[in-house]
């Protein structure tokens, strides 16, 4: 299969192409520079010059693929409009990409969020099933606008493409991880404690980023049109777990922040909002229909092997 892959020079994108060329397919990537292009091709795929700015040039690329994997995002526009910018244009991409791909049956599978649909009332993990909720008072900005992005791919299969959505957790784990779990780390060096908000008992989902490129490359292969696939190596592992993982290696304490200093100038500052989400997730219907089974280190023994630690 001839794969079109944006963002493939970026943390999950950068294993996402190994991953399909070990498993026999061709790659193109979309790079925007020469660097991005020396990347690419360092990946062992062929280099398509272009922006996701260009929606004629996705449309084209799109075309002339025989399926999609986007994993790209309009970082561009994050000092001028935030994210809800970021997610308005990548709703007009995948508009574009369901009219290059309409009645052809090709895949396209797209990257989501599990912290994005609003599952914070399900008194339950979140399954494969739940949908993205559309909107309403309790969901607005960049969350409703996401949101409508996922089930505007979703809903490309009455379009006749065989879309779907991986639901990416919290926390990608790997050697070359630059996202959230180093910003923990540099803070507690900061503050010199390790901190975990109230009881520390809400759960963060997580995967190790090989992991999740197979099952990029699953959705790809076999998975059916207008489902979403949960890439979690388990429901969710308990906040304070994670803090004292990173206590240990970085021999720190490990305490407690209390609601009342978890905003600026608190301890989180502006990640406050972010880590007191609780979202369990499953991907037990991930597992059973596309046979995925993650074989990655976990996230607690990740964090163990002392790669996220370097010697200073």
């Amino acid at each position: 299969m001839h794969v079109f892959v944006t963002g493939g020079t970026g943390h999950i994108g950068s294993y996402i192409i190994p991953e399909l060329i070990a498993a026999g397919h061709e790659v193109t990537g979309l790079a925007r520079s020469d660097e991005s292009a020396a990347v690419v091709a360092a990946l062992g795929a062929k280099v398509l010059r272009g922006d996701i700015s260009d929606l004629d040039g996705l449309k084209a690329a799109a075309a002339a693929s025989d399926g999609v994997i986007h994993v790209a995002h309009r970082q561009d526009l994050l000092p001028s409009g935030g994210l809800d910018a970021v997610a308005a244009a990548e709703l007009q991409i995948m508009l574009a990409y369901g009219e290059a791909l309409a009645g052809t049956g090709k895949p396209l599978v797209v990257s989501g969020s599990i912290g994005s649909p609003g599952w914070e009332n399900l008194g339950r993990p979140a399954t494969e099933e739940d949908p993205a909720l559309p909107g309403g008072d309790a969901y607005k900005g960049t969350l409703r606008v996401r949101n409508i992005v996922e089930l505007t791919v979703v809903g490309l299969a009455e379009r006749g493409v065989r879309s779907s959505i991986v639901r990416i957790p919290t926390i990608a784990h790997s050697t070359t991880d630059a996202g959230f779990l180093p910003l923990l780390i540099a803070l507690a060096k900061e503050k010199g404690v390790v901190g975990y908000p109230g009881d520390g008992a809400n759960r963060w989902p997580a995967v190790h980023s090989r992991d999740l490129a197979s099952l990029f490359r699953l959705a790809l292969e076999k998975g059916s049109a207008g489902k979403s696939w949960h890439g979690t190596e388990g429901e969710g592992i308990p906040f304070r777990e994670i803090a004292e993982a990173i206590g240990k290696r970085l021999g720190l304490p490990v305490v407690s922040i209390p609601a009342d200093v978890l905003m600026i100038p608190g301890y989180f500052g502006f990640l406050a909002n972010l880590v007191t989400l609780d979202l369990p997730a499953s991907s037990f219907i991930t597992r059973q229909t596309l046979g995925w089974e993650p074989i990655q280190p976990g996230l607690l023994d990740d964090l163990d092997n002392g790669h996220y630690f370097p010697a200073s």
